[in-house]
């Protein structure tokens, strides 16, 4: 969606590149940048340890616009941010003598976990009042720490996180479960406890190990799934746009593939665009919403391959006490 401001902003475009990366001083490979993707992957940086990343940045803002518009004080500003931990991190960029603005912001390892977004912002004083945001870089770049390779799309994120003493103060209330689904953001991210349930996380991340193991992973990894898009369909049908017409708009994003994968099954043999209006119109006048739900419930359980999962842990469990009692 587009976010819409009570007074004048940019309408050329704002471009972000990043002109090069080091860690600890030395300069990461151009393997490890993808301009294409738009993402650096920090994993493989040529050492085991390192402690500081520096994303080197050049930004091209419409300088008519900026010349000839109501606005004064132009700051232009890198942003860089981490749903995992919280963080936020802002540079000034400063005007060179091409035109461009140039400038650097630091990745510290000690408080990035996973992956942050690094955007742009351009600031200035509009109508008398100072710092309003006139203008966002479209597409942000990402910074991942834990990639080897740098690879934009992801379906979801996967965060390991403690619940009661880590980082992120609004998960401790929900420091007894071992998994929530937060869908709010630009990725949908599954949260996983690590203090909730003792080597639960190890098991999910591990591969092999015994057939009891086995077992635990794949049926924890179908509920999580199954929560997962739950979670996701409901998001992206909570507020969806309308035309002039009344009629909703697909969303666009994982939004859109979520509901593109799931309404033919919420609501069979219809059309998309008529499925859509269906269950907005369920939704928001409050008739037949609650008998969607076992669609729901089934779709997501289709996608997660639930049924499959329980299939081969019964017929685990048939074998192993076929076993035991030769």
């Amino acid at each position: 969606m587009t976010q819409v401001f009570p007074y004048p902003t940019l309408f050329g475009d704002i471009e972000l590149d990043v002109a090069g990366v080091t860690v600890d001083g030395a300069g990461l490979p151009f393997t490890q940048i993808s301009r294409a993707e738009r993402t650096i992957a920090l994993h493989q940086s040529g050492r085991e340890r390192w402690h500081r990343a520096t994303v080197r940045l050049r930004a091209t803002l419409p300088d008519p616009e900026l010349a000839q518009g109501p606005w004064s004080d132009v700051v232009c500003l890198a942003v860089l941010s981490e749903k995992a931990t919280n963080t936020r991190v802002t540079a000034r960029l400063d005007r060179a003598a091409d035109g461009t603005w140039t400038g650097a912001v630091d990745v510290d390892r000690s408080v990035h976990h996973a992956r942050a977004t690094l955007g742009l912002t351009v600031v200035a004083t509009v109508d008398g009042v100072r710092g309003r945001v006139i203008g966002t870089v479209e597409v942000p770049w990402f910074v991942d720490v834990q990639a080897a390779v740098p690879v934009r799309r992801r379906e979801i994120e996967i965060v390991e996180i403690d619940f009661r003493e880590g980082p992120l103060e609004w998960l401790r209330p929900f420091k007894d479960v071992p998994w929530l689904v937060e869908t709010t953001g630009d990725v949908p991210t599954v949260y996983l406890n690590l203090s909730a349930v003792e080597g639960l996380v190890e098991i999910l991340g591990g591969a092999g190990g015994t057939p009891a193991e086995k077992l635990i992973r794949d049926l924890t990894a179908g509920q999580i799934a199954q929560d997962a898009w739950t979670a996701m369909f409901h998001t992206a049908i909570a507020d969806l746009d309308v035309d002039e017409d009344g009629s909703p708009v697909l969303p666009t994003g994982w939004r859109e593939s979520v509901l593109r994968a799931m309404l033919p099954d919420v609501v069979p043999k219809r059309r998309l665009e008529d499925a859509l209006y269906d269950i907005n119109e369920r939704r928001t006048q409050g008739f037949g919403w609650s008998e969607l739900q076992t669609g729901i419930q089934y779709a997501a359980a289709k996608r997660s391959r639930v049924a499959k999962q329980l299939t081969s842990a019964v017929r685990s469990i048939g074998r192993n006490d076929e076993n035991t009692q030769r």
